[in-house]
């Protein structure tokens, strides 16, 4: 029998990434950093932002975040992503970070937030995003 890490029937939105907890990603206690975790979870929304906008897009804030449990060494990280609207430059994700437990099939949500991105262009300027990704959702 094999562990399917790749279905989680509690998480929403997409499986945006998915990457192993390491010890050169950890405190000195043993617990992942909480800044190494928000990363994954930027990267996990621009993977998904930059797919619907067909181009680049920046970071411009992060809301809402919510620490539920700690990540560990040897966890699997999963980062799950939503949209909750799209405007005219930019767009708002929730990002759900779930840890499958390492040697378990334990699938706990540890955090999830809101970020905002916006479209820019090749010169870093916002750009419009086209009316039909805007009616897609």
């Amino acid at each position: 029998m094999t562990a399917d890490t790749d279905y989680n029937p509690n998480a929403s939105g997409d499986l945006a990434i998915r990457t192993l907890a390491m010890p050169s990603d950890a405190n000195p206690d043993g617990d992942i950093f909480g800044g190494w975790v928000l990363s994954q979870m930027d990267i996990a929304g621009g993977v998904i932002t930059k797919r619907l906008v067909k181009g680049r897009t920046v970071t411009v804030a992060v809301d809402a975040m919510t620490f539920h449990l700690p990540v560990f060494v040897g966890d699997l990280l999963c980062c799950y992503v939503s949209v909750i609207k799209i405007g005219n430059t930019s767009i708002r994700v929730k990002v759900e970070a779930w840890a499958n437990r390492a040697y378990d099939l334990e699938w706990v949500k540890v955090t999830e937030g809101v970020y905002t991105y916006v479209a820019v262009d090749k010169n870093g300027k916002p750009r419009t995003i086209s009316k039909s990704k805007k009616q897609d959702k």
